[in-house]
Order: C-alpha cells, then sequence, then structure tokens
C-alpha cells in the first residue's frame, strides 16, 4: 500500500492521492477504495459524491490533508 495525503483537483473537479511532490494517483472516482488514518487508526472507507465529495463513515469538515493510504 502506498501513504499520501487526499488533496482537491480543481481541473479534473475531483479528489487525488499526493504520495510526493510530482508523484499522484491520478484522480479517485466513486465508489474508490481505500484507508483513512483517524482516531490514531487506520480505518477502511471509500470516496463517494452526492452534493460534495465525502468519505463512506469518516467526519470531515475538508478532506484535503487527510493521511490515507491504498
Amino acid at each position: 500500500m502506498k501513504q499520501g495525503a487526499l488533496i482537491f483537483d480543481e481541473r479534473t473537479d475531483r479528489y487525488d492521492i499526493r504520495f510526493g511532490l510530482g508523484d499522484y494517483y491520478g484522480g479517485l472516482h466513486c465508489g474508490d477504495a481505500l484507508e483513512v488514518f483517524t482516531g490514531r487508526k487506520w480505518k477502511p472507507t471509500r470516496i463517494e459524491y452526492s452534493a460534495n465529495w465525502y468519505l463512506v463513515g469518516i467526519r470531515a469538515e475538508d478532506l484535503s490533508g487527510l493521511r490515507v493510504r491504498i
């Protein structure tokens, strides 16, 4: 698994994972599974879109910067 941070790509209007300075996942799509680090442990989730992007079962005002692995 690779670990990185969620970022919002305004060009594609979707979230991506940044692994390093020039290393990106390539854009997340609805239903993509990943793990997010919250509460001092990794939790499985998936990304979805309704009125806004959200992670199923994860409470967060802003997804940008969340530590994730895929």
